[in-house]
């Protein structure tokens, strides 16, 4: 009487097909199917498409007895279990034993499985192979969702090889859906393989059995964004514009990140303005990306806008739109840009270094004169090893150290970036001899000529003048004719300079 029962609800809910192979070698309790309206068991897929309608009877199927929300949550209970014993396994052990020792579940149950195991994503594929071998003799008939999700896992793993053959297996056993496909072409982005994701799109088109969904564009959009081809991809917006899909918020926000990688800041905005005008609104993703674009355009006025509408969530989460406002404000002529750059530093944790960064805050405090914040960010630059190869930067802080007139605190720095191997240049040393003769510390000065040696910085006029402009300004004569002598000795002036700077002097 219960397996006609569970015939009739099958009937009923026109799924009798799909879950007939359930009650035959191996029949399983019909109310033992995992519930779909816990969030564990229905995981998101990128590549997902068409569960819904499918999920949704399954829903009718499981409301009415109250008993069989407790089975559901004993099945996933059995596959946490399982999924922890399958983790505590060393790498490269083979999972076989522990799978298939396991009591067979329901339909979409391995789906949750293989979301369980994806910190390994080496077991998932195991797992998933062990559920190809057996799925003749145990259990349900593999479900496309299943190869979709196991693609997806191989395509993160950067294995594409083994993506293309899950795919061609899928064909083999007449399980390939749209779904796959988008998997194989999602995995195919994910590696830079641009023109294998476009083939793979190619063959879905002359799949009789397939056609391309929304999702489908969609990767095929974000391909092309991705590859800054923005003609390819306006014109797949085009064709989805003028078909029968509907676009999605999806669409537009992958649209509007493609403009953004190609630095189309125009277009950008008016995607975004066409959405707030249009029936696809905006979203708290599309304000992300919207905010990342107003920080790399430097448009500080609408990033400072956009930023109050998701700052809670970019505090929280996104530290990396942080760090790309910094780098906004760092190159801006803002005048308190200081002020909102340490607003905003306070939420990057300091674990969270990054060299560019780092060096970025090195030169704006440099060019406000502010050099104990910016000595501060040049010792953590030490510390960590950071080393410094941009001439603009160094002479930023040469000019920092000359204004504040702090020449020992120069001299500190020179030898610390001789050492650590940053960039020097010949104005750091210039700018110690000038500083030295402004104090009258000539031997410190005459020492500045031996460490250019040292680091093969050959002398040049201006480096005599202005050791003679040091002597000959507090009338120091004799010294002053003897930089004259030495700058005719190796070939900066004439004889007839020489003559007239000594009629001069």
């Amino acid at each position: 009487m219960a397996t006609a029962r569970h015939l009739l609800l099958l009937r009923r809910c026109s799924i009798t097909k799909i879950f007939l192979p359930l009650l035959s070698p191996h029949p399983l309790p019909i109310h033992k199917i995992l519930t779909p309206s816990s969030s564990s068991v229905a995981p998101r897929f990128f590549c997902s498409d068409g569960l819904s309608d499918l999920r949704g009877r399954i829903l009718l199927l499981t409301e009415k007895p109250s008993s069989f929300d407790a089975d559901a949550e004993a099945i996933r209970s059995q596959l946490s279990d399982l999924a922890s014993r399958l983790l505590s396994l060393p790498d490269g052990a083979d999972p076989s034993p522990l799978l298939s020792s396991s009591p067979l579940f329901p339909p979409f149950a391995f789906l949750h499985l293989l979301s369980l195991l994806r910190s390994r994503p080496r077991l998932a594929l195991a797992a998933f192979d062990w559920r190809c071998k057996h799925s003749d003799s145990l259990g349900p008939p593999i479900h496309p969702e299943e190869y979709a999700k196991a693609i997806t896992i191989a395509g993160r793993e950067r294995n594409t090889d083994l993506a293309a053959d899950l795919l061609a297996d899928a064909r083999k056993r007449r399980t390939v859906s749209t779904s796959v496909y988008n998997a194989l072409m999602a995995a195919y982005m994910y590696n830079g393989l641009t023109k294998k994701s476009i083939s793979v799109f190619e063959d879905l088109k002359l799949d009789p059995d397939c056609k391309p969904s929304i999702v489908t564009y969609n990767i095929l959009l974000s391909v092309f964004g991705r590859s800054m081809m923005v003609a390819p991809m306006e014109a797949v917006l085009r064709t989805v514009q003028e078909s029968e899909l509907t676009p999605n918020i999806s669409t537009y926000n992958t649209v509007i990140a493609g403009y953004i990688a190609a630095w189309m800041w125009d277009k950008m905005e008016s995607t975004y303005r066409s959405m707030e005008e249009g029936l696809v609104k905006p979203d708290n993703h599309t304000h992300l990306l919207m905010l990342r674009g107003y920080a790399h355009s430097g448009n500080l006025e609408k990033m400072e806008q956009v930023y109050e509408l998701v700052r809670e969530h970019v505090i929280e989460k996104d530290v990396q739109l942080i760090r790309a406002m910094i780098c906004a404000y760092c190159k801006s002529n803002d005048p308190e840009r200081v002020k909102k750059i340490e607003a905003l530093s306070k939420f990057i944790p300091d674990e969270d270094y990054r060299p560019w960064l780092n060096v970025l805050l090195i030169r704006v405090y440099a060019q406000e004169g502010l050099v104990e914040a910016m000595e501060r960010f040049i010792f953590e630059a030490f510390q960590r090893n950071t080393i410094i190869t941009t001439i603009g930067v160094m002479n930023s802080i040469i000019s920092s150290y000359f204004q504040c007139n702090a020449v020992d605190q120069l001299a500190g720095f020179v030898r610390r970036a001789e050492y650590a191997g940053w960039r020097l240049c010949r104005s750091l040393y210039h700018c110690k001899m000038v500083m030295y003769g402004k104090e009258k510390r000539w031997e410190e000065m005459h020492g500045v000529l031996d460490e250019m040696e040292l680091f093969r910085f050959d002398r040049t006029k201006k480096t005599y003048l202005i050791m003679y402009k040091a002597y000959s300004e507090i009338g120091r004569r004799w010294e002053a004719e003897t930089v004259i002598g030495m700058m005719w000795k190796h070939g900066f002036v004439t004889t007839a300079e020489v003559v007239s700077s000594l009629q001069l002097t």
